[in-house]
């Protein structure tokens, strides 16, 4: 048996992050190396090179071979263990963070379902690779990160042949989660469809729920969200109204003062001048 131990990555601190790379290995198993009963404390994503397994987890058995693999989940009881005739050889990778949860909810993985077969068995035959290549090198947390976001975002694609790969989030989650994207874009030259396939929604869908739990349409949202911030920057004089418009995702000047007039109640530049009206002589 050839082993490589876990790699733990101690630079990240004990300070909460959105995603954290925590240790990754490769082994390659004695017959009927097992393990567990037991539960796990971070996500962890195995994935099978060759030879056969088996995974308990749930009440259920599933059986594995090369291209496919497994998720642990944290907290959660799992018992694995390699073929008799066949053992597996396996690579694995540990994580956790703020984001870990929602990531892992994308790719349609859970404690009922933890079995995945690899849409792109060439990426996940090399990540361990990876991993160890950037090991020594300068940034070497930016270049982990990188791997563990391409790794999930292999598992989600990996979840889209399944029709019951993604589980149903709530109507408040997706609100959530288009209320966030449109937090760091709206200074982009975005539309509603950008949005909704964002989120992975039909745009009127996504905008029929925006009129029922914040009334007022995805494009209404948008807009209010454009010229809030549009009017705080007016308050610098430093701005012109061009710099205004192209801040808030409008290339047309014109076009943005007639959408500002429109929401507002004034123009960018009588805005302006009332906000300086207000403000005491220095």
């Amino acid at each position: 048996m050839e082993t490589m131990m876990e790699n733990v990555l101690g630079s990240a601190g004990q300070d909460p992050v959105k995603l954290r790379l925590l240790f990754y290995g490769l082994e390659h198993c004695p017959p009927r190396h097992a393990w567990g009963p037991g539960l796990r404390d971070a996500f962890i994503v195995h994935y099978v090179h060759r030879g056969r397994g088996q995974v308990h987890s749930n009440g259920q058995t599933h059986t594995l071979e090369a291209g496919s693999g497994f998720l642990i989940m944290p907290g959660k009881l799992i018992h694995y263990e390699a073929d008799p005739y066949d053992p597996w050889t396996y690579t694995w990778m540990g994580f956790n963070g703020l984001e870990a949860h929602g990531l892992i909810a994308r790719t349609g993985l859970s404690d009922a379902k933890p079995v995945f077969r690899a849409s792109d068995a060439s990426y996940m035959e090399r990540f361990h690779d990876e991993c160890l290549s950037v090991a020594d090198q300068r940034g070497a947390d930016l270049r982990y990160q990188s791997i563990l976001y391409r790794f999930l975002a292999e598992l989600v694609n990996a979840a889209e042949d399944a029709p019951d790969a993604r589980p149903a989030a709530s109507k408040e989650s997706y609100i959530r989660q288009a209320v966030e994207w449109i937090s760091h874009h709206y200074s982009q030259r975005i539309a509603v469809e950008d949005i909704a396939r964002r989120i992975g929604l039909n745009r009127t869908y996504l905008s029929s729920l925006f009129q029922a739990h914040l009334g007022m349409s995805l494009q209404g949202y948008l807009l209010h969200v454009r010229m809030k911030q549009a009017a705080e920057l007016l308050r610098q004089p430093e701005l012109s109204i061009s710099d205004v418009s192209r801040s808030v995702g409008y290339l047309d000047p014109f076009l943005f003062s007639k959408m500002f007039k429109k929401t507002v109640g004034s123009s960018p530049s009588v805005y302006r001048k009332q906000i300086n009206a207000r403000l005491p002589n220095g």
